[in-house]
């Protein structure tokens, strides 16, 4: 077995044995596309609006992971709260895509506090495209086969705790924690190996303050913090600056050293656009854009914040 194969090999053997403590693809602008991260975001607000996130993770590096998420979310009522999400995570010749719907339920604690609960189900594909590898001899026993495709179903758990300014929660991601096997019949038989394990089960928790200063000037630091089996915590650090309700400026910090800056523009309070540039990174720098629409009325429009 030449080297290029025994690479390939273990490339195969590292990705099914890596989603044991793989965290789910990473987005800076966390603050922003909220719903992506925990459902009950969905009970916060008395609108719907839509929101994507397009990240480029690691410009120049071949094959570096690719992120879109899409996520629809908002209040039907003054309890209940919809949401939906589509995802697509591809990196080289492996890709996960999938969908997710949920439902939240809020109601009051205390005059100034509400909490919501939520439960989001739906599916996700993963697939490893065979026709993207590099392999010598195209008879080669890794190529026997059609692509790998596995489909597995996926559930979040979330609640959230929120004021009129602030609002604190946590998600528990790949609920199920479903098996997954990434190897065909034809390549476990020849190479006697298996690559089966379970969709890691995530805690992630996440949390904002909006502090104004005055009718121009307001100020809003966030968390996120993520936990899985098997991986270091991960810890996301950041701060936004927002005037006059529409021009905003960020940075985060993330505990692996990684720094990102951020900015952004909402127009009429309806259309939202942002932009991060992840620095610092060993593997180089990502970019990440964020588009929005939220669905108010006029007059509602004018008091809303970021």
């Amino acid at each position: 077995m030449d080297m290029k194969k025994i690479l390939i090999l273990a490339g195969f053997i590292l990705f099914g044995n890596f989603l044991k403590a793989q965290q789910l693809p990473q987005i800076t602008q966390y603050m922003i596309n909220d719903y992506a991260i925990n459902p009950a975001i969905a009970g916060m607000q008395d609108f719907y609006q839509v929101k994507t996130t397009i990240r480029n993770q690691w410009a120049g590096v071949v094959d570096a992971p690719r992120t879109t998420i899409l996520s629809i979310y908002g209040s039907k009522g003054e309890q209940v709260g919809l949401g939906g999400l589509v995802f697509n995570d591809q990196t080289g010749p492996t890709s996960r895509i999938g969908g997710s719907a949920s439902y939240t339920y809020s109601f009051t604690f205390t005059k100034s506090m509400e909490i919501a609960f939520a439960l989001s189900g739906g599916v996700t594909q993963f697939k490893i495209t065979k026709q993207g590898l590099n392999i010598e001899h195209q008879n080669d026993p890794l190529m026997l086969g059609g692509d790998v495709v596995r489909t597995l179903p996926d559930a979040t758990f979330g609640f959230n705790i929120f004021g009129d300014n602030w609002h604190i929660g946590a998600a528990l991601p790949q609920l199920l924690r479903a098996n997954l096997n990434l190897m065909d019949d034809d390549f476990s038989k020849i190479y006697e190996s298996e690559s089966e394990g379970s969709l890691a089960r995530h805690i992630y928790v996440l949390g904002a303050y909006e502090h104004s200063f005055n009718s121009h000037w307001s100020l809003e630091p966030s968390l996120l913090m993520k936990t899985v089996s098997g991986a270091p915590m991960q810890l996301d650090l950041g701060v936004k600056t927002t005037y006059n309700d529409n021009l905003w400026l960020g940075m985060n910090y993330r505990n692996n050293g990684e720094l990102a800056a951020l900015v952004g523009y909402s127009i009429q309070e309806r259309y939202i656009i942002g932009y991060s540039y992840d620095m610092m990174s060993l593997l180089g720098p990502s970019h990440e854009f964020m588009l929005g629409i939220r669905f108010v009325e006029a007059e509602e429009s004018a008091v809303l914040k970021n």
